[in-house]
């Protein structure tokens, strides 16, 4: 089987919240980040789930912030107690936290919205319209990213997009970014995976080929799966990543080693 791999750029997810730690909810971001990634020619770097307690979200992005990283953290945005993501965000950078004026338009608009529907008033001198404008005070130095479900924004800042939690608001939130900053990096180096199934061969028979291979090959990695199969028949998803002609000549090499080694390309009969 033979598939298109990613650009090599590094992107990275940052999911916080408390309730992903404790299973009350299951996270949903990480596996629809690398679907977005994919349809763009890019590959998730890794992810990194935080609790809501403020002294571990700014180690984390101290951390993170000290790289050059694409990053996309979820949750923790809003402006309720647990809520603690962007007071972190600007601590972890030394930064205070401001207003923004065109987050705080967005959010008179969505309060504004939320009144010609018969819920609530669009008077932002009201309590309630306070405390909403709280979500639009991020780090300084911090821009808009739209969110086209309810207006209220997320934030951009050193390379990092923070976002809600909730999938119906970061899942178009991850795409605009994409696709507004990070266009230049969508199919940035063209590489290949290629892969087949070996049979009737234990994999430490075969770990001194891969070995090789990645030494006759500079750039081109070999991967090794086990898998015990479906019905139970025990195979190896063995293969190769890397640049087209490299990977194509590493795969020809892989395959006869197999053979050589006495691997099976196909099940054993039943």
């Amino acid at each position: 089987m033979t598939q298109q791999l990613h650009a090599p750029t590094k992107v990275r997810l940052i999911a916080i919240g408390d309730e992903i730690l404790s299973g009350r909810r299951q996270d949903k971001h990480f596996s629809k980040l690398i679907e977005l990634l994919g349809q763009r020619g890019m590959q998730l770097s890794g992810a990194e789930f935080v609790s809501d307690a403020r002294e571990d979200i700014v180690a984390v992005l101290r951390r993170s912030f000290a790289t050059d990283d694409a990053v996309f953290c979820c949750g923790g945005i809003g402006a309720t107690p647990d809520d603690q993501t962007r007071q972190a965000a600007a601590e972890a950078l030394g930064v205070e936290l401001e207003l923004h004026p065109e987050a705080a338009r967005l959010i008179a608009e969505r309060c504004a919205d939320n009144a010609r529907k018969g819920q609530g008033s669009a008077d932002m001198s009201l309590p309630e319209n306070k405390q909403r404008l709280q979500m639009g005070v991020f780090p300084k130095g911090a821009e808009i990213v739209p969110n086209p479900y309810n207006k209220i924004p997320g934030f951009f800042i050193r390379n990092h997009t923070f976002m809600p939690g909730f999938p119906v608001m970061a899942w178009p939130m991850m795409e605009w970014t994409l696709d507004a900053r990070y266009r230049h990096l969508h199919h940035e180096v063209v590489r290949v995976e290629h892969s087949f199934l070996v049979f009737n061969m234990p994999e430490s028979r075969i770990t001194p080929a891969l070995e090789s291979l990645e030494q006759r090959w500079p750039g081109v990695k070999a991967f090794s799966l086990p898998s015990m199969g479906d019905g139970g028949v025990p195979h190896i998803d063995l293969g190769v990543k890397g640049e087209p002609d490299a990977a194509m000549q590493a795969l020809t090499y892989l395959r006869e080693e197999v053979v050589r080694l006495g691997g099976q390309l196909t099940p054993p009969a039943q």
